[in-house]
Order: structure tokens, then sequence, then C-alpha cells
């Protein structure tokens, strides 16, 4: 304990420069929950999953667990190539001294705002932009971050509750198939839900479900 206070307390550059990093990796724990929700894929991909297990109507299956943790991994996978150059441009040269706090951060919101603004859409923008009252960026640097993280999760909300929406229409034909069947067989008494499961979990493994809807979700980014 006393060896960690001293970290702290010391002016040798050497202990200072633990302190930045110490400092640096408590901040992004604490913010890391905001950072993978707001500013990745992660939000699409998860909404997406829970709408394909919601149109099966499979109640828990598959568990939360697998559907966050296939969620997980997916973002991780699709933000590689961006959180590798965050590292390469802000936090190597920041652990090897060669730049400050304040130019890593700057580095570092590079990556992250061109990756945002692909998938931003120009309406959303505007809408933080015009109520921010802020001047029309000329650059994708000069958006700031408080405007393009609200702009970007809207914009994933709507595309993901689009996909959604294409995922459910072939399951609701399904559905209604089996209730029109139903009702003029009689048999109304009968949960229609409980005959089309078998139907709807048969028509997704046939056509390889979880490959279409995961190379949907990758190719969109």
């Amino acid at each position: 304990m006393n060896e960690f206070i001293e970290i702290f307390s010391s002016s040798d550059p050497t202990n200072i420069s633990t302190s930045v990093r110490l400092i640096l990796l408590l901040t992004v724990f604490s913010l890391a929950p905001g950072i993978l929700i707001l500013m990745t894929s992660f939000t699409r991909i998860v909404i997406v999953l829970s709408f394909v297990r919601t149109s099966l109507a499979t109640q828990q299956m598959p568990p939360n667990q697998v559907l966050i943790g296939l969620a997980l991994f997916l973002s991780f996978f699709v933000m590689a190539p961006t959180f590798q150059e965050v590292y390469t441009e802000a936090l190597d040269p920041l652990f090897a001294e060669e730049i400050t706090m304040d130019e890593a951060y700057e580095n570092a919101s590079v990556p992250m705002k061109e990756f945002m603004s692909k998938h931003t859409r120009q309406k959303d923008l505007a809408l933080f932009l015009n109520y921010s009252e802020a001047e029309p960026p000329e650059t994708i640097q000069d958006i700031p971050l408080t405007t393009l993280i609200p702009a970007f999760a809207i914009s994933e909300l709507k595309t993901a509750f689009q996909m959604g929406f294409m995922i459910f229409i072939p399951f609701l034909v399904i559905d209604m198939a089996v209730a029109s069947i139903l009702m003029s067989m009689g048999m109304m008494m009968l949960p229609p839900v409980m005959i089309s499961l078998p139907f709807k979990i048969l028509l997704f493994v046939l056509v390889d479900g979880w490959y279409l809807v995961t190379h949907s979700l990758l190719t969109g980014f």
C-alpha cells in the first residue's frame, strides 16, 4: 500500500509516468461501458440479435449471456482496425512518452470519429449541431464528440430497427398462416405460437439464419 502511495507522491519521472498510466487505465475502465455501447458497433449488433430471438418467439433461447457475448466479440471483430489505429497513434506513443495526454486524446478521437461518421446520418448529426448552435464543421475532425456520439447512437438505433423489421417479416407470415389454418379448423383455443414455433425454427435452420444475420451485420459495417 505504501509503495502504491509513493508512486503518486514521488517526483521521479519514472514514477510520474507510471502514475499517468494508472490514471489513464482507471479512466478507461470507468468509461469502458459507455464507450463500448455508444461508440462502437455493439448497439446495432445486440439489438438485431435480440430481434432474431423475439421473432422466433423462443423466449430465453439463446440466453442473454450468449447474445451479449456474441455481440461483444462481433463488435471487437468489427472495431479491430479502429482500435489498432487508436493504439498505434495514441496509446503507444503516450506510453513511450513521445506525446502528451492532450495529444493522445486528439489522436485517439480521429479514428473513432471516422468510424462513427461513416454510420451517422446527416439528419441526425444536423439535429445536434443545430440544437447546440455550432458552426457547420468543415471536416470530420471538427465535429465535437459530444455531438457525434448521440447522433451516431440514434442512427444505429434506426438501422438496427430497420434490420429487425426485415427479420420479423418471414416469421410473421408463418404465424399468420398457422393462425388462419387453426381458425379454419375450429381450433381457436389452441395458441398459434405453439404450433408455429417448430416451423419457424425449421425455416431458420434451413436457411442458415445465424450465418445470414451475421453476414448482414458485418457487411453493414
